[in-house]
């Protein structure tokens, strides 16, 4: 059997491996789904065992069920759901639950970090305290939980930690650790200012290694658990998102990545390390050494969809109700959705409004109801692609990956609201095919992750604007851009309600 090598690529509700040979051919991929914790609302937690255990009975089916040489699988690395908090304490033992990325709880340490810094927060991290980053969960243990807070020795993100699991060695890539808002994306080194005005001690800081960096071989016990040889080689890995766009081929200015998965992503290539989004969107470290990502988020992109479904489609397929809103027209018959439906994080950065479905009429189907929640995804992209167009870039193509690249009605839709070219991947992996080129790079097999780009990703059909469909859409989307600022105090006071009674 050729060589493999594996990307694990670990989201929110499950872990999906790839084994992907020389060629980025995908020879074999299983994948295993976890539980989601939802204690109170806006909380969001998840047991990293659970990760451990999906994780390896993933490797264990491509062995046993896909027949996979475990000779021939010589490296293994990483996509990871960003900004989770795993706390540890000086065994190594997790000492609480994850806090995940879409977990809101910290609007109170969110208040205290801009109080205490300022602007020079977001001059030294590139972003803004946001309830969704690490730090701020941190903040939140040390407040909340104080007999857990004493007790720890250090911190990983949740990759991070099937990672340590397998090798034994504790660490965090640059892309992950951006992600944290606790390192300084100028010096690349975690930030003693930050930390003295936050009283966060940087002992509990993991070690920083790049996202081709070798982390180390499997230990013993995981090789016979798992079957795999000892001399299997791990490597680092990357944020999802980072890993997203090394899959997409986002390796230059002239292309921005739009990513649906339970959250939206917009996401383009940064060169500069000082250029100023004054905080609106996230400013991160790429997998590429020495190089940057910006990126907008939509709390609910394909949660949205998903939600839509489980309430009032349980029983259809999935890809037939999407399709159902070709039935529709352009604008949905005047029905208007916002995905704020678990809160917003650009541009807006508003953890208490909620979505809402604008001009309901007495006339409107279920399949208008589709398009509108189909086209207010998009729209909540267009916000954060104006950002970009406002600050003077000069993108020519939008790469779509995630649940928005496998309908071609969805792929129109983007192209016709974006007014931009729409291109999916013929080999559309997500961020599992960025962790296994990651792998591959670092084992060699290729000299840089450009040159495995080229060998690894490859363009499908590309969807052009509809002229009349574009001017349609720019006068929806200036009534979407009214919504936020006539809602959001309704939002917030039902919020209220809802957590008093």
């Amino acid at each position: 059997m050729d060589s493999v090598v594996l990307g694990v690529d670990l989201g929110t509700s499950a872990v999906k491996v790839l084994a992907v040979d020389a060629s980025g051919a995908v020879v074999a991929e299983q994948s295993v789904s976890y539980d989601l914790q939802q204690p109170h609302p806006g909380y969001s937690e998840q047991r990293p065992e659970d990760w451990v255990t999906g994780t390896t009975q993933a490797i264990q089916q491509l062995i046993r069920v896909d027949h996979l040489d475990p000779a021939a699988i010589k490296g293994i690395s990483y996509s990871g759901q960003m900004h989770g908090l795993v706390l540890l304490d000086d065994a190594g033992q997790v000492l609480r639950p994850a806090i995940l990325w879409n977990d809101t709880r910290t609007t109170a340490q969110c208040a205290e970090i801009s109080a205490a810094m300022g602007d020079e927060f977001t001059q030294i991290t590139g972003n803004r305290p946001l309830e969704g980053f690490t730090l701020t969960k941190l903040l939140w243990v040390k407040e909340n939980e104080p007999e857990i807070w004493q007790k720890v020795a250090t911190f990983v993100l949740p990759k991070d930690y099937v990672r340590y699991r397998m090798t034994g060695q504790l660490a965090m890539d640059y892309s992950d650790a951006t992600g944290t808002v606790l390192l300084d994306v100028k010096t690349g080194q975690w930030s003693q200012q930050i930390a003295e005005a936050l009283e966060i001690p940087l002992r509990i800081c993991p070690p920083l290694i790049k996202s081709v960096d070798f982390a180390g071989n499997i230990t013993p016990k995981y090789a016979k658990t798992t079957g795999l040889p000892i001399t299997t080689k791990i490597y680092g890995g990357a944020a999802d998102n980072a890993a997203g766009a090394v899959g997409a081929g986002i390796l230059s200015n002239d292309k921005v990545m739009a990513s649906i998965g339970t959250s939206g992503v917009v996401l383009k290539y940064e060169d500069d390390p000082t250029v100023d989004y004054h905080g609106v969107l996230q400013f991160e470290d790429h997998a590429f050494p020495d190089k940057y990502y910006s990126m907008g988020v939509t709390l609910a992109a394909g949660y949205s969809l998903s939600w839509f479904k489980h309430t009032f489609a349980a029983d259809e397929d999935f890809s037939a109700m999407v399709q159902s809103a070709s039935q529709s027209t352009v604008g949905a018959n005047g029905l208007l959705f916002t995905p704020y439906i678990v809160g917003e994080r650009a541009p807006y950065a508003d953890a208490n409004v909620r979505g809402s479905f604008i001009g309901v009429d007495g006339t409107h189907h279920r399949y208008d109801f589709v398009r509108s929640v189909l086209e207010g995804i998009i729209f909540s992209f267009k916000d954060l692609m104006q950002i970009y167009q406002d600050h003077g870039s000069d993108f020519k193509t939008v790469v779509a990956i995630g649940g928005g690249a496998k309908s071609p009605l969805w792929l129109q839709i983007q192209a016709d609201i974006f007014n931009h070219p729409v291109v999916s991947l013929e080999n559309e992996q997500g961020p599992g095919m960025g962790a296994a080129m990651i792998a591959a790079t670092g084992l060699g097999w290729f000299d840089s992750m450009e040159a495995c780009a080229d060998t690894f990703v490859h363009y499908g059909k590309v969807y052009q604007p509809i002229a009349e469909n574009v001017t349609a859409y720019a006068d929806i989307y200036r009534i979407y851009q009214k919504v936020y600022g006539q809602t959001k105090d309704l939002s917030a006071e039902l919020l209220d309600y809802r957590r008093t009674h």
